[in-house]
């Protein structure tokens, strides 16, 4: 007990504690992706209270040089058939419609937008003026993880993401508890209204909102749900595994290791592994995307970057966070 407490207070600047245990992760009341509920056992580490900001990340790329993924023109070689003139620098920016739409048709609503980018998020001329305590958006898995291994840090598998997202509410439907508004109260950045084309804002937000605008969890972690999807290290599948049989047998810290079973069906002849997303966004709204839930996941391609999409990072004391 005494190893784990001095563990917790020797927590990196900017982190948690989330001592290690078991929990049900996944739900069978959603969406198929997240199923079947399952037992996993994770150990103890350290977590980010917060998404990575534009101010971390600029200090980042100040440091090292690093140009992420969004600033490079694809390489042909990755994407057979695809037409050269669609091949630039870009990042996948979304846009209101101007009426109800069939959701079935994400490109309706997302533009894949020439020059779009960390530091100009909407496009040339746009800046990250005002928004430096925003999480930082555009970034590619790749990105994630440069930054992580600069901090000293990694980014989380899926289970030890969830478990942090849950605040210590076993099997509950949200990070605060089952009931999304607890006495009305907003509790997250996400879409209120009809998706894609009609935001009431009653969060008091277009897109992305301060990191800690909202109430943390109960470990303390700010926006866990809602305001920007977040990469986790594991590669994905389209169910979880069963539970084990033998209470001896539960996971540990699993981790889905297989990039050859992550490619997408839909396009074989493109070979991109994708990894598992976690929290939802600010677009996540009731009619189209209730994936503001811990259990909730989805699928997305490692080279793929867009306005929603952030990250966190956890360290880990036995391999001193690598």
């Amino acid at each position: 007990m005494s190893a784990v407490m001095d563990t917790a207070l020797e927590a990196p600047p900017g982190m948690t504690w989330i001592p290690g245990g078991t929990f049900r992760m996944g739900s069978e009341a959603h969406y198929a992706e997240e199923a079947p509920v399952h037992r996993v056992t994770v150990d103890g580490f350290w977590i980010d209270r917060a998404p990575v900001t534009n101010r971390e990340f600029a200090a980042f790329v100040a440091a090292t040089g690093h140009v992420t993924l969004a600033e490079v023109p694809p390489d042909p070689r990755d994407y057979p058939g695809a037409l050269p003139h669609m091949l630039y620098a870009g990042s996948l920016v979304f846009r209101k419609t101007k009426r109800p739409v069939d959701l079935t048709q994400w490109g309706l609503w997302w533009e894949y937008r020439r020059g779009a980018w960390w530091r100009e998020p909407y496009g040339p001329g746009s800046s990250l003026k005002g928004l430096e305590k925003h999480p930082v958006v555009h970034i590619a898995y790749a990105d994630a993880l440069a930054y992580a291994r600069w901090a000293g840090k990694d980014l989380a598998s899926e289970a030890e993401w969830e478990f942090a997202a849950r605040g210590g509410l076993d099997g509950a439907a949200f990070a605060w508890g089952e009931v999304m508004r607890p006495g009305g109260r907003i509790m997250a950045n996400t879409w209120q209204g009809q998706f894609p084309w009609k935001n009431t804002r009653e969060d008091g937000w277009e897109a992305t909102s301060p990191v800690g605008a909202f109430p943390p969890n109960g470990y303390g972690l700010s926006d866990m749900i809602g305001n920007v999807w977040e990469w986790t290290q594991d590669y994905w599948q389209p169910r979880h595994p069963g539970d084990a049989a033998k209470p001896c047998c539960i996971p540990r810290n699993p981790r889905v290791a297989s990039a050859e079973a992550s490619y997408d069906p839909a396009h074989p002849a493109i070979r991109i592994a994708r990894r598992v997303l976690k929290g939802g966004s600010f677009l996540c709204a009731p009619n189209a995307c209730r994936r503001y839930r811990p259990a909730a996941r989805h699928a997305e391609a490692e080279d793929t970057s867009t306005c929603h999409i952030g990250f966190r990072c956890v360290s880990r004391p036995a391999s001193g966070g690598m």
